[in-house]
Formats: C-alpha cells, sequence, structure tokens
C-alpha cells in the first residue's frame, strides 16, 4: 500500500485490520478507540475516503492510496483553523479522525453541503470534549457553504 505518498510493505495476518498495520509502521496518529467502528477515532483515508481503520482490513488496503493525518498536510492545517476559529478546538485524541472525516466530506460533498448532509457524514466522530454546533460552524467555514 501507498501511506501517505510513500510506498509501504508491512507483513500481515489475513484478520489484521488496517489501525494495527499503519499504528505497527509508525502511523501513531492513528487512535484506537472503541474498536466497533463507532467513535471515528481510527478514521483514515482509503483513496480519499474515510474509513474506520479499525474495522478495514490491511488486505483491503492493498494497492491503494492510505492518508494519515500526517499527510493531509495545508488542507487539514485548514480545517483545524476553521475549527479554531469558530472555538472548537479538539483534543489531539479525537482531531485526527475528525479532520480526516471532513477532508472526505469537501470531496465527496463540496460546497453545496448543507447542514443535514454535514450531520449525517460526521455521524460516528465522536467528541466526548465538546458540543457540535460549533464544529458544524467551523465546517461551514472550511467548505465555504
Amino acid at each position: 500500500m501507498t501511506v501517505n505518498g510513500k510506498k509501504r510493505t508491512a507483513e500481515i495476518s489475513p484478520d489484521d485490520f488496517l489501525l494495527e498495520t499503519l499504528r505497527s509502521l509508525g502511523f501513531k496518529s492513528v487512535k484506537r478507540g472503541c474498536d466497533t467502528g463507532s467513535c471515528g477515532l481510527c478514521t483514515v483515508l482509503v483513496e480519499g475516503k474515510p474509513v474506520l481503520s479499525c474495522s478495514y482490513l490491511s488486505a483491503r488496503a492493498d494497492g491503494h492510496e492510505v492518508t494519515t493525518i500526517e499527510g493531509a498536510g495545508e488542507e487539514a492545517k485548514k480545517v483545524a483553523s476553521a475549527l479554531v476559529g469558530e472555538g472548537v478546538e479538539q483534543c489531539g485524541f479525537c482531531s485526527p479522525g475528525l479532520v480526516l472525516s471532513i477532508l472526505g466530506m469537501k470531496k465527496e460533498l463540496g460546497k453545496g453541503a448543507t447542514d443535514d448532509q454535514i450531520k449525517n457524514y460526521l455521524n460516528g466522530n465522536l467528541c466526548r470534549c465538546t458540543g457540535y454546533e460549533g464544529q458544524l460552524r467551523g465546517i461551514r467555514q472550511y467548505l465555504e457553504v
């Protein structure tokens, strides 16, 4: 697989999940949360689409581009800036998954996203530290909605 633009190889078992494979390759920003695909902490992009790496088999990523927060670059900084601008910065535990989901959202929904579409897209990104209205304002600002 390619991770953040660089080819990577790893010895895996058929039942290994992408979360563990990425962490074993040194991508510690991919966080372990619920291990049930419910919280969004482990979100990474595969071919630009958010996937929950705790429930995505590593073998499925073979031959695909995987992006972690380390590879999201300037776009991740723009998302973070929009969230900070609304006073809803999140802790480092939840932020990587949320930011990557927002990047996937921009690619899939674009500037015409409605509030309901944004909320639906983020279903499963849990944040225990903040409310969600501020994030919605920050996402609207980032998407220029």
